[in-house]
């Protein structure tokens, strides 16, 4: 789950044109890429192993480890499988993947800090299988935490899959940040703007841009047809929605009030029969969860 100025440079401006997919090859339209069955396939496959990257990672997020640590162990494990860390090096980013403490939004650096009860951090992976990527990030909540944290986590949680829900083969892309938007909002909540979801496949960042908001101008008319692939990704506040770049690494992103941030996110395919989830883990939070 998007420092990354990839990630920003996805503008809110002109997301795509609606695309139709012949004669069963890939095909891109405005950008978006259209799938086939066997580059679904690829999708799916490094899907599953972020999601198996996710539950490994999992039971050591705990009180008294370091980021860094963290780091070190998804490092490893991606080698040892024969696949490639995808945030390692891209765009010059230093680690293989993203810690987000507390009021951090995204794109942490992990670091030799260690974790303390009453955190929460979201572990943001991304990884390279056989060239597709695979991206999913979840929130944990470090020892016991206050109820305002668990709240927000549980609102980020739910915020996602509120997303999830509203994709529809084709439907508008809009409708995801229409969704997710008002969710939170009723919950007491803000949505943060400047980063959002992005198209995945070959490249990390691709086309279509996925706002977790409907933005006031030049909102997106792209109709959703199978064969898309991005990531909903919902980046919630308990404050202001406004952020901050940290000007000394040019990467950590804050809430401008340094209030909580929390966030999840998946892979989505669009399929004929509507959104299918690529990175669901088999330990890990699935809709309904109650944290």
């Amino acid at each position: 789950m998007s420092p990354f100025d990839f990630w920003n440079s996805f503008s809110l401006k002109g997301l795509g044109l609606n695309i139709m997919q012949a004669l069963g090859r890939s095909k891109t339209k405005g950008k978006v890429p259209i799938y086939n069955e066997d580059e679904r396939e690829g999708l799916r496959t490094a899907g599953r192993f972020n999601s198996q990257l996710m539950d490994f990672i999992r039971p050591h997020v705990q009180p008294g480890i370091t980021t860094i640590e963290l780091d070190r162990l998804v490092y490893e494990y991606t080698l040892d499988h024969g696949h490639t860390p995808a945030c390692l090096g891209y765009k010059k980013y230093p680690n293989s993947i993203c810690t987000s403490v507390n009021e951090i939004v995204c794109h942490g650096i992990p670091n030799r800090i260690p974790l303390h009860n009453g955190d929460i951090v979201n572990v943001d992976l991304t990884t390279i299988v056989n060239g597709w990527h695979g991206d999913s990030s979840e929130t944990f909540l470090i020892g016991n935490v206050a109820e305002e944290a668990r709240k927000l986590v549980q609102t980020a949680f739910d915020a996602m899959h509120v997303g999830i829900d509203a994709i529809q083969t084709y439907g508008k892309l809009t409708e995801i940040g229409r969704s997710i938007e008002r969710f939170a909002r009723v919950r007491g909540y803000s949505v943060v703007q400047e980063y959002q979801g992005h198209g995945l496949g070959r490249q990390f960042h691709q086309e279509p841009g996925v706002p977790h908001y409907v933005p006031k101008s030049n909102a997106s008319n792209l109709v959703l047809e199978p064969g898309m692939c991005f990531t909903v990704e919902p980046m919630i506040n308990a404050g202001t929605w406004r952020t901050m770049l940290d000007n000394r690494d040019k990467w950590t992103v804050r809430t401008i009030d340094l209030a909580l941030s929390a966030q999840f996110e998946h892979t989505v395919l669009v399929t004929e029969s509507g959104p299918e989830v690529l990175t669901f883990t088999q330990n890990g939070p699935l809709p309904g969860h109650k944290f």
